[in-house]
């Protein structure tokens, strides 16, 4: 039997090829062990059982082979929720905290009742929104849609895991989803990655799926008809609020003004690149 320390430095050494092999090999210790990472400070000479020792093996070996860890532990954090993901969802990034950072500053201003999550995956941007709101603006409902049913599944058991009552669900493909309802606020982190980008084939990204990944040969089939049918589903002065990749700016700026929306920005991510657009109907 091994103790603590020993494993993390293990494990810290079998994921040398990880991008945060240190960070890995915790995060995969904490769920075998289901303690938090500040455990490790105070017992790092505590010695877990074997029955422990190889399941924290096995979840090292499989995340050497390229499984993300998120898809090991069915979990990932995201705006200080713990969500239930799995390989029907895109795995929460932290870029797309600023999505929710955009929307609640739009929220803030209290004139929003009704707001719509368009490819909502794991429900982790809903699920942001509506915590932050509930106590503050408890008049404002969300609904989040997905076209796949497993992600609305994923999305179903993390809204249950939390006291909310102003989240609704909708099975559909974007603005589809929405029937005639209107809505003061619009926001999505679709595909947009390039049909044939290199980075598919990499990393966690190639244990995702690709139908929340890639869309189409420019990567924004998407956001194109997002932009084009969003409208029809918005109230007067409605906004807007999209994730892209770091070279978008420019075409999806474009988009909006060709669509008639005004007052556009877009807005850095923790790296400075140009990361979220919005724009305000009409």
């Amino acid at each position: 039997m091994t103790s603590i320390a020993a494993l993390l430095t293990q494990g810290q050494e079998l994921l040398s090829d990880s991008e945060s092999p240190l960070i890995d090999a915790q995060v995969l210790l904490c769920h075998v062990l289901d303690v938090d990472r500040s455990y490790f400070y105070k017992s790092p000479e505590e010695i877990i059982s074997s029955q422990q020792e190889n399941k924290y093996s096995d979840l090292i070996e499989k995340r050497r082979h390229g499984i993300p860890v998120s898809h090991l532990t069915g979990k990932r954090e995201f705006w200080s929720l713990d969500l239930n993901v799995n390989k029907h969802t895109l795995i929460p990034r932290p870029e797309t905290e600023h999505l929710v950072e955009a929307a609640l500053a739009i929220i803030n201003q209290g004139k929003i009742k009704h707001i719509a999550d368009l490819g909502t995956g794991t429900g982790a941007i809903a699920l942001s929104l509506a915590t932050e709101i509930s106590k503050t603006f408890p008049d404002c409902l969300i609904i989040a849609t997905d076209i796949s049913p497993e992600a609305l599944e994923v999305a179903s058991k993390n809204i249950a895991k939390l006291p909310l009552k102003n989240i609704t669900l909708r099975k559909g493909n974007w603005c589809e989803a929405l029937d005639n309802s209107k809505f003061d606020l619009i926001v999505s982190n679709p595909p947009y990655i390039t049909e044939n980008h290199q980075c598919l084939s990499e990393g966690d990204v190639q244990h995702e799926p690709m139908l929340a990944l890639k869309s189409g040969a420019d990567g924004l089939n998407a956001i194109r008809e997002i932009i084009q049918d969003a409208p029809n589903s918005m109230t007067p002065e409605a906004w807007l609020v999209l994730e892209h990749g770091y070279d978008q700016k420019e075409i999806i700026q474009q988009l909006l003004r060709d669509r008639g929306f005004k007052m556009i920005e877009t807005r850095q991510d923790y790296a400075n690149l140009d990361r979220i657009t919005l724009g305000q109907w009409p």
